[in-house]
This record gives C-alpha cells, structure tokens and sequence, in this order.
C-alpha cells in the first residue's frame, strides 16, 4: 500500500572550490532537514561549477567519488536521496546525470539529461551545453512506498512529450533538478510546473 502523505525537503547550495569542501557543505545542510523528511533533492550540477566547459573537469564515472558520497548518505539519514546532478564520464562522453538513493543507500534510478540547452538570448546569456555533453536517451521513472517518481533533469522539462511518457509508466510526482538561469527563469520556471501539472 502507498504512502500518501510524504515530506520533499529541496537543498540548494553552490558549488565550493573543491568537491571535498561540497560535500561538507552538504552533510551541513542536510543537518537542518527535519526529521520525518522521506526525500531529499540536490540542484542540478552540484559537484562543480554551472560552467559548460568545465563539465569535463569536474566528471566522474557512475561509482565515482561523488556517487558514493550520495549512497552514504542516504543510508546515513535513511531517507531517499535524489542527488540534483552531476557531470557522468562513461568512455569519451560525459553526460548530466542524475542519480537516486534510497534508505539504504541503493541507487534506483539513473537519469541522463536528453534535451541540452544551447541558447543565445539578445542582452541575456550564451550558454551551449552541447559543446562538452552527450544528450541521454532513457525515459527514467522509478518506485517508493509514496508511488511511481518520474526524474528529468532541468531543460527535459520544456518538452511535454518527455513528462507525457513518464505519467504514462506511472508516474505521480515529477522530480525536475535544475539551475533555470536568470534570464529564462523567471519567466518560464513557475509557468512551466504549471503547464506540466495541466498537460498531465
């Protein structure tokens, strides 16, 4: 039987100089979530900084550094854990990649980001992601005792095919780790949830 009434506890933070200094900052932040918290969420690309070219850098393989801290620490808490993302190498592509955790430190979902967000907005930001990452191709949805979760990952949330397909494997809740810029963001953040929420 599902659990129908659940806390989301949303951690948002930068990105330190080191990734040592990161998860620190994180075991911090985590200190302050309330007991009876079932989840807790990460921002999109946390291990490093929001910098196209330097994803590379800061990547690591699945089982990476960054990995095992988040299995740690889920297991350590006993909660779930959507670890936000962070840069996957696997060969000579690195993706966006988001991981889950549950209470014992298990990881239960793996999303790659599919849509990258190149733009060129007049008098606001340039940024092309596709210039150092590779575009995932997986619809990711996954079970708790709170039902079927559907993950994607920031700009996967502009298409309604993508959040189509998830509802259509089950999913109730859709988990969307993002850094919406400041020019799009305000704009369309808010508007987009609701247009999701409408469509669904």
């Amino acid at each position: 039987m599902e659990q129908t009434i659940f806390k989301i506890a949303c951690i948002q933070l930068l990105a330190k100089p080191t990734k040592r200094e990161t998860y620190a900052h994180i075991h911090e932040l985590f200190d302050a979530v309330e007991n009876g918290t079932d989840l807790v969420m990460l921002p999109e690309m946390w291990n490093g900084p929001y910098d196209a070219k330097q994803f590379p850098t800061f990547a690591e393989p699945e089982g990476g550094p960054s990995w095992q801290f988040l299995s740690a620490l889920a297991k350590e808490k006993r909660m779930f854990l959507c670890g936000g993302s962070i840069a996957e190498r696997d060969g000579d592509r690195v993706y966006n990649t988001s991981y889950v955790f549950d209470p014992d430190g298990r990881c239960i979902a793996k999303h790659r980001k599919m849509h990258l967000f190149d733009v060129d907005v007049t008098g606001g930001q340039r940024f092309s992601e596709s210039e150092t990452l590779s575009a995932g191709n997986a619809v990711t949805v996954f079970s708790t005792p709170f039902g079927t979760i559907g993950l994607c990952i920031c700009y996967d949330l502009r298409f309604p095919e993508l959040s189509r397909l998830m509802v259509d494997a089950g999913a109730k809740i859709l988990l969307v780790p993002a850094a919406f810029n400041m020019t799009t963001g305000p704009a369309h953040w808010e508007l987009l949830f609701r247009c999701r929420a409408v469509d669904n």
